[in-house]
């Protein structure tokens, strides 16, 4: 039976080590610009809306943070609220390192936004900061100053997109983990399915056997035993005619109740394989039923263990329906080991016609089931006083009835 596997699920502890990252970033540049404010504008009176605007401006990275999850369009606000925060506060002090803050905003909406999106906004950025600082640096400072504060932010936009795509890659492979532990518990379902079937078609199976064999010889017991006490009063000399033939459907039923059990053992086919089977049982029918059959194997190649089963099950059943149905005490069994390989069972018996007997009483759908099974065939021939010939070939199609 299938067994549920259990699959690997996604590592959490990787996704929070990407975020704490981002946070570790953001803070460390936020700090530094607070710092650089600090130190270059303490004796001024511009400290305080400076520190001022850098608190207003921590406030919207916070608010993005908070309510992006909750409102998407909201992201679009908060990053145009930020960029103007920054570019007032780079145009209004004249200081450079306020554009650093244009990185943070890049790792804002590479978690939001595509590549090429994010990449239209660094260039609009780095833009923005070099208008600010080219009135009052010159050309090449400004230029070179910002080229080091776009390459700072296209860095960690960079590597915000490379998490992202690790927690996407996450997130699919822990879909595909759930898809597949739902397909393995469906596979164990049904194998649970196909098992209890086969078990119900066995003891249906075995059901009707005892119906058409044992129950009704013990029925035959019953009539026996009642007509003997009868005439234990009326005729005491036929009481020992009716005990002689309540003795041989004891000994019938016994017999059938062997064979019964016989199917039922695992190890029919061991040891030896198939030919060293057919002989023992063979051996069996004789002592049994006094039922004469002869083997004939021909060839020395392989079977499978499970062919060598179905085969043996399947002979049995044949050589069931001779004792019950042919009425002859001879049959003959066909063994062909070479390529192409088959088995044949043939009784010159009464025989049956095959039109007006259907499958389940002559155990003919076991047989079926069982070929099938081991991918061979079935072939059925018989007829009212004919005789009765069941072939089996291997890979062969069964469209014979």
């Amino acid at each position: 039976m299938i067994s549920a596997v259990p699959f690997p699920s996604a590592d959490p502890k990787r996704t929070w080590l990407h975020r704490w990252i981002y946070y570790l970033a953001a803070g460390l540049l936020f700090s530094a610009t607070a710092l650089r404010t600090y130190f270059i504008f303490k004796d001024t009176p511009y400290l305080g809306k400076a520190l001022s605007l850098l608190a207003a401006w921590l406030l919207l990275f916070l608010g993005n943070i908070i309510l992006s999850r909750r409102l998407a369009w909201s992201t679009i606000l908060f990053l145009g609220l930020e960029a103007s925060l920054i570019l007032y506060l780079l145009v209004a002090s004249g200081e450079d390192f306020f554009a650093i803050l244009f990185a943070i905003l890049g790792m804002q909406a590479m978690q939001r936004y595509s590549p090429r999106v994010v990449t239209i906004l660094v260039s609009i950025c780095a833009v923005l900061t070099f208008l600010a600082l080219v009135g009052r640096i010159g050309l090449l400072q400004a230029l070179a100053l910002t080229l080091i504060y776009s390459a700072v932010g296209a860095f960690m936009a960079a590597y915000i997109w490379s998490a992202r795509r690790a927690g996407m890659a996450q997130e699919q492979e822990q879909k595909l983990v759930e898809q597949l532990q739902a397909a393995n518990e469906q596979l164990e379902f049904h194998a649970r399915q196909q098992e209890q079937l086969a078990a119900g078609r066995e003891r249906q199976r075995l059901a009707r056997e005892l119906h058409d064999s044992v129950t009704q010889t013990i029925f035959s017991m019953t009539l026996t035993t009642q007509s003997a006490l009868l005439l234990l009063d009326r005729d005491p000399a036929q009481v020992t005619g009716q005990l002689d033939r309540l003795d041989q459907l004891a000994q019938s039923a016994m017999a059938e109740m062997q064979e019964l059990i016989s199917r039922l053992a695992p190890q029919a086919v061991s040891g030896g394989g198939l030919v060293s089977a057919l002989q023992h049982h063979i051996k069996e029918r004789r002592r049994m039923n006094n039922l004469e059959v002869t083997l004939e194997v021909n060839g020395d190649g392989t079977l499978a263990p499970a062919e060598e089963a179905g085969l043996f099950r399947i002979a049995q059943e044949a050589l069931n329906n001779v004792v019950k149905h042919a009425g002859v005490s001879q049959v003959m069994i066909r063994l062909n080991l070479s390529e192409p390989m088959w088995m044949e069972i043939k009784d010159h018996g009464s025989g049956f016609d095959l039109m007006q007997i259907p499958d389940g009483r002559m155990g003919l759908s076991v047989m079926r089931e069982r070929a099938g099974e081991i991918d061979w065939s079935l072939h059925v021939e018989s007829a009212p006083g004919a005789g009765t010939r069941v072939r089996l070939e291997r890979g062969q199609c069964d469209d014979s009835k």
